[in-house]
C-alpha cells in the first residue's frame, strides 16, 4: 500500500519536480537540497498515478550506497510495490543485467566473469612481460587509466585514435588490443565493459534497443553532472522510445574531470533532449545562510553553469571565518585551538571536518593532533607516517643511522630494484642469523665470501657501498639530516623511479616526499628526528569513540559536518597549478567548484585558512593567498588579527632568517597580498 503523505513535506520546487510527468525534465540541485527525496517522491508519483508499472522505470546512481538508501526510501513510501523496482541500481549493475541477457552479442556467454582491479593488474603484467615491455617505466594501472579513458569515450581498440604526440598512446593501443582478447578468451569483462558491450549492443541490433526503450517509460539518474560519454550515450539510446528521462544533478558539483566526467552532458542536456523543463532546487536543509551566501558569491565567478542561488529557512548563523597565518606549523595550531573551543562548546569530534586540496597537507595537522593527543582519523586516505613512500625514506634514514636495523634493511635493500630476489634475502637471513649478525653485516660477509650471486652480487655491492658513503657524508658533516635524504633519493635511484614511472600516484607519492622534508626541518639532526617519528608513530594507535575527520575535498562530496575548517587556500595549492596549466580555464572553473563543494559541506561553522609562508623541500617559500579569497563577500566574513596588522617593507625582510620569529607579517607574501586587497 501506498503512502500518500510523500507530497506533505515537498516545498514548491521538489513539488513541481515530482508532479512533471511529461517530457524530459532536468533538475539542478543545489547542494543540501533534498534531491534524493525528490527522486524516491517522483517514483512513488508515476507509480500512483499509474504512468508506469514498477519494472518499467529504470533509476540510476553512481554508488551502491545510493542505490540501497533511494531502495529504503522509496520502500518506506511504496511497501511492498517497491519489491518490483527491479531496474533501480548503480550503471555498472543494470549493464551487468542487461549485459548477461544479451551476452552472445559480445561474444561472451551469460556466465562471464566480471574481473577486479588485482586481476586486471595480473593480466595487463603478463601481456607487458609477454610484449617486453618494462612494466617499472609503464605501470599496469597508469596503462589500465589509458584504457579505461578509451572505453569511457566508448572506443574499442579498433575505434582509437591516439594521439600522436603522445608516446605512451602508440605504445598502449597495442596492450589495450591483446588486453581485450585475453578477456574475451577468458569469458570476463572489466567494469568499463559493462558499460561499453551494452552500449555497442543497443547502438547496432535496433531490435534489442527498441525492446527496453519501449519497456522504460521512465528513466531517472542521480548525480548527472558526473556522467562520461558513454554512459550519456547508454541513457540516450534507453530514451529513444519513451523521453521522459529525468537528470538531477547539481554543475556546480562536477568536481571529476580527471576520471572521465563530462560537465557539458549538464550543460546541454537541454540541447540533446528537445523541449526540456528545467527546475532549480534552491531550498538549502543544511546550512546556514552565511555559509550559502559565500558559496554563491564563489561559484558566480564561473561562466559554465546553468546558475542557482541557495537561499536557506535556517538564520544566518556565524560569519564564515578568514584565518591568516604567518606558516604552516601555525595553521595546524590555529585550527586545533578553534577545535578544542568547539568541542568545550559541545560539539562532537565525529562532526568536525578538515578539507585539504592535496593529501599531503594533512601532514601538519596530524603531527599538531598527535603532540596534543587530539583524536582524528583519514577518510579515504593514510595516515602520513604510514604511507609507503614515507615509510620507505624512513627506513633508508633508519639504516644509515643504525646498521644494526634489520627491518630497515629488508624494506629498501631492493626497494628500487637492484635484482636482489626473495632467495637471496632469505640466504642472507639464514646467515645472519647462523653468525649472529645483522643482515647488513652479513650480506658484506658473504659478498667477501662470494656466496652471492654475480647478477646479484652488482645491486647487493653498490647499495652497500652508497650506506657507507651516505654515513660518511653525515659523519663530516657534509650535508645535514635533510639534504642527506634528499642525496638518498637521488644517489639509491628512488626519485628516478618515481619520476621515470608512468604512474597516477606517483605526483602525490613526490609530494609527500617533499611534505616529509618539511617536517625535518623542526629537527636539528637525523637523531632527534628518527626519534620523534618513532613517537608519533607510537602514540597514532586507534581511538576509541570519537574522532575528527581529515579528508581531501573531492572525498568530502556528499558528505555534512557541523564544523568544516579548510586549510591551504593558496595560489599553486588552490587553485592547483597544475589543474591550470594543463585545462586551462576549465581547470580553473573546476577548481573553484571544488571550493563550492568544500564549503558547502558546512552546516553551522566554515573555517578559511591561509599561510603566507610554507616550508617546502628543505625551504621557506613565501605563498600568495588564493585568488579564490578575492571572491568571497566580505560582509559575510570574519577575518583574524593578522589582517589588521601593517605589513613592513619588503627590503627589511631577511630571506635567511631563521622562521621561528613572532613579525609573522613581514614576509614578501604578505606585504604582497596586503596589496591586492587595500
Amino acid at each position: 500500500m501506498i503512502n500518500s503523505d510523500y507530497l506533505k513535506n515537498l516545498n514548491k520546487a521538489q513539488k513541481e519536480a515530482v508532479m512533471h510527468l511529461e517530457g524530459p525534465l532536468l533538475i539542478v540541485a543545489g547542494a543540501g537540497s533534498g534531491k534524493t527525496k525528490v527522486l524516491t517522491s517522483r517514483i512513488a508519483n508515476i507509480i500512483k498515478e499509474k504512468k508506469a508499472f514498477p519494472n518499467q522505470i529504470l533509476a540510476v546512481t553512481f554508488t551502491n550506497k545510493a542505490a540501497k538508501e533511494m531502495q529504503n526510501r522509496v520502500s518506506g513510501i511504496l511497501g511492498k510495490t517497491a519489491i518490483g523496482l527491479s531496474w533501480l541500481g548503480t550503471f555498472h549493475s543494470i549493464c551487468a543485467k542487461l549485459l548477461r541477457k544479451h551476452a552472445s552479442a559480445a561474444n561472451l556467454n551469460s556466465n562471464f566473469t566480471i574481473i577486479d582491479t588485482d586481476d586486471q593488474i595480473r593480466l595487463i603484467k603478463n601481456i607487458c612481460k609477454a610484449e617486453n615491455i618494462d612494466i617499472k617505466q609503464l605501470s599496469p594501472r597508469f596503462v589500465l587509466a589509458i584504457i579505461d579513458k578509451w572505453k569511457n569515450k566508448g572506443h574499442y581498440p579498433s575505434e582509437v585514435i591516439i594521439n600522436k604526440k603522445d608516446v605512451y598512446e602508440k605504445t598502449i593501443l597495442p596492450l589495450y588490443k591483446t588486453y581485450q582478447q585475453k578477456l574475451t578468451d577468458l569469458n570476463s569483462c572489466d567494469f568499463g565493459d559493462l558499460i561499453l558491450h551494452t552500449v555497442k549492443i543497443l547502438e547496432f541490433n535496433s531490435d534489442i534497443r527498441e525492446i527496453y526503450s519501449k519497456n522504460f517509460k521512465y528513466i531517472l539518474v542521480d548525480e548527472y553532472q558526473d556522467t562520461n560519454f558513454i554512459q550519456s550515450k547508454w541513457l540516450n539510446l534507453l530514451s529513444e522510445n519513451n523521453k521522459n528521462i529525468c537528470c538531477v544533478g547539481d554543475d556546480d558539483q562536477s568536481i571529476y574531470s580527471w576520471r572521465g566526467a563530462e560537465i557539458k552532458n549538464f550543460l546541454e542536456f537541454d540541447q540533446v533532449y528537445k523541449n526540456t523543463k528545467v527546475i532549480r532546487l534552491e531550498q538549502n536543509y543544511r546550512s546556514s545562510q552565511n555559509i550559502l551566501s559565500v558559496a554563491s558569491n564563489l561559484i558566480s565567478y564561473n561562466q559554465n553553469r546553468v546558475g542557482k542561488t541557495l537561499i536557506t529557512t535556517m538564520d544566518e548563523g556565524d560569519l564564515v571565518k578568514l584565518n591568516c597565518f604567518k606558516n604552516g606549523k601555525d595553521e595546524a595550531i590555529g585550527v586545533s585551538d578553534e577545535i578544542e573551543k568547539k568541542i568545550k562548546n559541545k560539539f562532537s569530534y565525529n562532526n568536525v571536518a578538515i578539507l585539504v586540496r592535496a593529501i599531503f597537507q594533512t601532514r601538519e595537522f596530524e603531527e599538531r593532533f598527535l603532540k596534543i593527543g587530539m583524536p582524528y582519523r583519514i577518510l579515504g586516505g593514510t595516515k602520513f607516517y604510514e604511507r609507503a613512500e614515507v615509510k620507505d625514506c624512513i627506513a633508508y634514514l633508519r639504516l644509515i643511522h643504525q646498521e644494526k636495523d634489520d627491518l630497515a634493511f629488508e624494506r629498501i635493500v631492493n626497494n628500487p630494484k637492484r635484482s636482489i630476489g626473495d632467495n637471496t634475502l632469505k640466504n642472507i637471513h639464514e646467515f645472519s642469523k647462523n653468525n649472529n649478525l645483522s643482515l647488513e653485516r652479513a650480506s658484506i660477509k658473504m659478498l667477501e665470501k662470494n656466496l652471492i650471486k654475480p647478477k646479484t652480487k652488482i645491486g647487493l655491492t653498490s647499495f652497500i657501498n652508497l650506506l657507507n658513503k651516505w654515513r660518511n657524508d653525515l659523519e663530516i658533516k657534509k650535508f645535514n639530516h635533510i639534504k642527506i635524504l634528499q642525496v638518498v633519493l637521488d644517489e639509491s635511484g628512488y626519485s628516478a623511479m618515481l619520476k621515470n614511472k608512468k604512474d597516477l600516484e606517483n605526483e602525490n607519492r613526490l609530494e609527500n616526499i617533499k611534505e616529509l622534508l618539511s617536517a625535518m626541518k623542526e629537527f636539528d639532526n637525523l637523531e632527534s628526528f628518527l626519534e620523534h617519528v618513532s613517537l608519533a608513530t607510537s602514540i597514532d594507535q586507534e581511538w576509541e569513540g570519537e574522532k575528527i575527520n581529515m579528508m581531501t575535498m573531492h572525498g568530502a562530496k556528499g558528505l555534512e559536518f557541523d564544523v568544516v575548517f579548510l586549510p591551504g587556500w593558496e595560489e599553486g595549492l588552490f587553485p592547483h597549478q597544475k589543474s591550470i596549466e594543463e585545462k586551462g580555464q576549465n581547470g580553473l572553473e573546476e577548481e573553484r567548484r571544488l571550493a563550492y563543494v568544500g564549503i558547502t559541506r558546512a552546516k553551522k561553522r566554515a573555517i578559511i585558512s591561509f599561510s603566507m609562508n610554507r616550508f617546502y623541500q628543505g625551504d621557506w617559500i613565501d605563498s600568495m593567498a588564493s585568488r579564490f579569497i578575492e571572491e568571497l563577500p566580505e560582509k559575510n566574513l570574519e577575518k583574524n588579527s593578522f589582517f589588521d596588522e601593517e605589513p613592513n617593507e619588503v627590503d627589511d625582510f631577511d630571506f635567511n632568517q631563521d622562521f621561528e620569529i613572532e613579525e609573522g607579517t613581514r614576509s614578501p607574501g604578505w606585504i604582497r597580498y596586503q596589496k591586492r586587497i587595500k
